[in-house]
């Protein structure tokens, strides 16, 4: 594939990369150590596939990709719209293939593997996708037309087996991809997906900001300019924040903001999830909530839970809970200017009716047993990945908007 893609640009004189699909489903095999033919990857093969494929597809119709409870255990939030099964298959899946297919994973062992090979094979950004076969963008919880035309809302859908085998319950009313980009033209969109600066949502339309530096002050977050500011004096999602060259050990600092769907629920949280690489190559991970909704106070790391305004029998909710717009300047209070690390930004929703819930009171259908009445819905923007002195990675793609 990666031959035929450099065949095609060197013949054509056009562009064109590829999107990892729907990893969680991958058997194990998307993200594996080997290659194909079961061979160690080498530094060419790592440079290929940072080359060829910059983005993942972090959530989409069939599950979520970011991470599992298996991996993530001390994660409250980490078991969300899960598929626990193999391709398309019902049967289960072994806990060995997980950290090979679920996100978070990957990313902390391409960290290794640039330690190893000089390169990272894994530094992709992240998009949210449809997996829909029927032409339509339908991703809301509300308006879900599902997978094919014979999945489409009908009288006890929920609990009748797709063509599959499995129960379409299952189905997860997802995802859209986001793109900064500084015009609305292919060009410009093509840029901003191959440099990663990108984001997924599980369906709603957030908007979702994220830079990475090293000077930001407490109060960038309330600038009127905050995304020129972001552009001038950091690093924007996707992109690589390099060593601090002042001799000081100042940890960075991330300026962060999110605002609700306009036609949607208002926002939980705030979270930065950060994994790293210690002087023994072992990979750690941690989530900061860094902030919350409703004045709520994060207190070693701790927040109480926002509340539930969900009536399941009338499937409908209140936005007398969360906030329309969170944003913060937070820094990094465990960094160590040695350890190779990445952050992304997850944002979070309140509660609110899962799709099969208004699907039982608009069409008179009964619940599956096991179905989560409610879902927390949320998005996940690109990496920012540091590196410790020493080391280098040239920027991908285009100029970001506003540079």
């Amino acid at each position: 594939l990666w031959q035929f893609m450099e065949r095609y640009e060197n013949q054509t004189g056009g562009r064109v990369l590829a999107i990892p699909h729907n990893p969680n489903q991958s058997s194990g095999q998307m993200f594996a150590l080997t290659t194909p033919d079961e061979e160690p990857l080498s530094r060419q093969y790592a440079e290929q596939r940072a080359r060829w494929e910059p983005l993942v597809e972090v959530t989409q119709m069939k599950g979520d990709s970011e991470t599992h409870p298996f991996l993530s255990p001390d994660d409250e939030f980490s078991d969300f719209e899960r598929w626990d099964v193999v391709g398309l298959t019902p049967y289960g899946k072994q806990n060995s293939m997980l950290q090979f297919e679920y996100v978070r994973s990957v990313l902390k062992n391409g960290l290794k593997l640039e330690q190893a090979l000089g390169s990272n094979p894994f530094a992709f950004g992240m998009i949210g996708s449809t997996d829909s076969h029927n032409g339509l963008a339908t991703a809301d919880e509300n308006n879900f037309f599902s997978k094919m035309t014979s999945d489409e809302p009908s009288t006890g859908r929920a609990i009748e087996n797709s063509g599959f085998g499995y129960r379409r319950s299952k189905y997860s009313a997802a995802g859209y991809a986001a793109v900064w980009a500084n015009e609305n033209t292919r060009e410009a969109l093509f840029d901003a997906m191959q440099r990663r600066e990108t984001y997924a949502t599980t369906g709603p339309r957030i908007t979702l900001r994220f830079f990475g530096g090293w000077s930001f002050d407490e109060d960038d977050h309330q600038r009127p300019d905050f995304a020129i500011h972001g552009y001038r004096l950091g690093a924007p999602m996707g992109d690589i924040l390099p060593a601090n060259n002042t001799g000081d050990d100042k940890a960075p600092s991330f300026l962060v903001a999110a605002l609700k769907d306009p036609l949607g629920a208002n926002l939980d949280r705030i979270q930065v999830v950060k994994g790293w690489l210690d002087a023994n190559g072992n990979t750690h991970e941690r989530v900061y909530n860094v902030a919350a909704s409703d004045g709520r106070k994060i207190r070693r790391n701790k927040l109480e839970f926002v509340g539930n305004t969900v009536n399941v029998s009338q499937a409908s909710y209140l936005n007398s809970i969360g906030d329309t717009a969170l944003s913060v300047v937070w820094r990094d209070p465990d960094f160590n200017a040695q350890q190779s690390a990445f952050y992304y930004v997850r944002v979070l929703e309140i509660p609110t009716p899962r799709w099969t819930t208004i699907d039982a009171k608009v069409l008179g259908s009964k619940l599956p047993e096991n179905t989560p009445t409610t879902i927390q819905e949320r998005a996940y923007t690109s990496p920012i990945w540091y590196q410790s002195a020493g080391k280098s990675r040239r920027r991908l793609g285009g100029e970001s908007p506003l540079r």
